[in-house]
């Protein structure tokens, strides 16, 4: 499939309540690679696999959640024309300049209908994955904790799903892959968009709780590597929210954890390859826990309730 337009998340920004406990639960038992700090004092980290110089970056405050939602575009002139596009629809943008993140280019941002901050860019810096990139290894040594291999969805809540989920299908050229229906049969109460291949890049469900993150999803290549998470989350005496188990939408395999400051995590592996041509999956409101957690067809009310 060519990627043309919007190419994949590429970072988010991530409020903790305190810096050095969470950098040290990111690096030693989730297993990023800390890269920078900035004036500020925010940090910013890599997952190994990954050659953009982050893709997730944690700021200090007083309350946990999410500050932004960053994709990566193709080009400059793919950003300029999804601004364009942007603002046609009657969404307000802003121009971020370059360096404001480091090692990122001009960034355009715009608010989602759900209360969520979300923005483009084209740029950023390239740093590699240490492999190099003539007859390159293929083992990348000296990791830590669980390391995954990449940023790869959230999924998070507001009210306003509707425009959310035309805005990214009609302005941002997203696909609907699954959905889950009301009880009137109709009314989408969750989607899982795609602009990819993938099973799906981002997922919005209804929830009068704007702007609220349910979680920030990161990809392991195999099962066992989601059941060696779940080892390292229970050793180091993590706060584990529910898994390892199979979801029914997407087919994928999970674990949920909470961070120090009780942002949730995923660690996810698997789903299928969708492609623009495919109808998009229907759950009704009777199958909702097969939905989510296959194994056990039931969702426990902590996995309902808690986003930051």
């Amino acid at each position: 499939m060519a990627l043309t337009g919007v190419l994949r998340p590429g970072h988010c920004q991530l409020r903790v309540l305190d810096l050095e406990e969470s950098v040290d639960y990111y690096t030693n038992i989730f297993g990023l690679v800390e890269v920078a700090r900035d004036e500020s004092g925010r940090v910013y980290f890599k997952c190994h696999d990954e050659r953009d110089h982050h893709s997730l970056v944690l700021r200090e405050a007083d309350r946990s959640g999410m500050d932004f939602y960053g994709f990566k575009v193709l080009d400059k002139a793919t950003l300029d024309k999804l601004e364009s596009d942007l603002n046609a629809y009657g969404v307000a943008t802003e121009r971020i300049p370059a360096g404001e993140l480091l090692e990122t280019g001009e960034r355009v941002r715009f608010r989602a209908p759900t209360g969520h901050v979300f923005e483009l860019y084209a740029e950023k810096t390239e740093i590699g994955d240490g492999l190099g990139y003539v007859n390159p290894d293929v083992i990348i040594e000296d990791r830590k904790g669980i390391s995954p291999i990449r940023l790869d969805h959230w999924q998070i809540h507001g009210a306003d799903l509707d425009g959310s989920r035309d805005l990214f299908i009609k302005v941002l050229g997203f696909s609907l892959v699954e959905r889950i229906l009301g009880e009137d049969g109709k009314t989408d109460m969750a989607v899982w968009l795609t602009c990819s291949a993938k099973a799906h890049d981002i997922a919005f469900v209804r929830d009068e709780r704007n702007d609220t993150l349910h979680h920030a999803s990161f990809l392991l290549p195999t099962w066992e590597r989601v059941l060696n998470a779940a080892d390292i989350l229970a050793k180091h005496r993590c706060s584990i929210d529910i898994g390892p188990l199979r979801h029914g939408i997407t087919r994928g395999t999970t674990i949920y954890s909470f961070d120090p400051s009780g942002n949730r995590l995923e660690t996810f592996c698997g789903g299928y390859d969708f492609y623009p041509d495919m109808k998009p999956y229907s759950w009704t409101q009777d199958e909702i826990g097969s939905a989510i957690f296959y194994h056990t067809r039931a969702l426990n009310e902590r996995f309902l309730t808690v986003v930051t």
